[in-house]
């Protein structure tokens, strides 16, 4: 790691930004009884008895004097659900607090609901901090639930995952000799984990009397009908099974799927059996969705999501955005 001989302001706020923080909007009363709030990732704990923590300000901010003369602020750690209101307080020229709900709190002070935990405060010291004022202050009241924490990291908003020491198997054995197959390996770590969701989510579909397979199908045609064979199985394609005109006359059959004759083309759409079937496998597959969340946490479920978002991104071979306005 190469390390900074001479002092480069932008690579010292580069190398702040590696420190994972959370997100929090800080909120006051003004003079005149307005409502003021601004984001701020400086918040810190400094004592548990008494109770204090901290936040800076720069002295170029123009809320500075209000936070300054006030005696009260709240410090709200927004949840993962809160991104858009963190951005809306750290913009200038807006009401921020525009059909914002509020709570009543020990102050005047804005209370915002909806947070990860809210700290109630007033101001027990002040100090300067060089192009910063530091707020100290004196926690009156504080509450919390277990709605995920949204994080900043290096410039952006980032999502919070738990490691638990004791809950993972983190594969530091050897592999077999002529073996480089951990359980590390990221194929590996997909393929289980789809196909043992893939097999909770089978079992409740043998129930209804059809597969993952016509699962993919109704659950195109649920969200874009019309569609051709080939367009069909653009979509599907990367499932490795394809539709085939047996397949699809089988959910006719089934009264699940009507053909629509267009000149040479033929299209499928669903009916209302099938459409009433769709929605009725989406829930199995949400009840197994909610399953696995539930053991893992809200937070942990979302930071996946992103992941795999980000992952299906970066691995896409060209397919088709099923969900892309026509």
């Amino acid at each position: 790691m190469a390390v900074q001989s001479s002092f480069d302001p932008q690579a010292f706020r580069a190398a702040l930004g590696t420190f994972t923080t959370g997100v929090t909007i800080i909120t006051t009363q003004a003079e005149d009884g307005s409502p003021i709030g601004i984001t701020a990732n400086s918040f810190n704990s400094v004592s548990l008895n008494p109770p204090l923590v901290l936040w800076s300000l720069a002295k170029k901010a123009r809320s500075l004097p209000v936070f300054t003369n006030g005696r009260h602020w709240n410090v709200h750690v927004l949840s993962a659900e809160q991104e858009a209101l963190s951005g809306r307080f750290a913009t200038q020229g807006e009401d921020k607090f525009a059909e914002v709900e509020l709570d009543s709190g020990v102050s005047e002070a804005p209370l915002l609901q909806d947070c990860t935990a809210r700290f109630q405060c007033r101001t027990a010291f002040q100090y300067e901090g060089g192009d910063h004022v530091i707020f100290v202050g004196e926690v009156l009241a504080f509450d919390h639930n277990e709605r995920p924490p949204l994080a900043f990291q290096s410039g952006q908003y980032a999502l919070a995952t738990r490691k638990p020491r004791n809950e993972l198997r983190l594969a530091t054995t050897p592999p077999p000799p002529d073996c480089s197959y951990t359980e590390d390996l990221l194929g590996y770590l997909l393929g289980r984990a789809h196909y043992q969701m893939l097999n909770a989510l089978r079992r409740l579909l043998n129930n209804q009397q059809l597969d993952e397979h016509a699962f993919f199908i109704l659950s195109v045609l649920c969200i874009r009908d019309r569609l051709t064979l080939d367009e069909i199985n653009a979509f599907v394609s990367y499932t490795g099974h394809s539709a085939s005109l047996a397949s699809m006359r089988f959910l006719e059959g089934q009264k699940l799927v009507a053909r629509e004759l267009n000149g040479e083309d033929t299209r499928y759409v669903l009916t209302a059996d099938g459409r009433e079937a769709s929605l009725q496998e989406l829930a199995l597959a949400k009840a197994v969705e909610e399953d696995v969340s539930d053991k893992l946490g809200a937070g942990d479920a979302m930071a996946l999501k992103v992941l795999l978002k980000r992952l299906i991104a970066a691995s896409d071979p060209g397919l088709p955005d099923l969900w892309a306005p026509r």
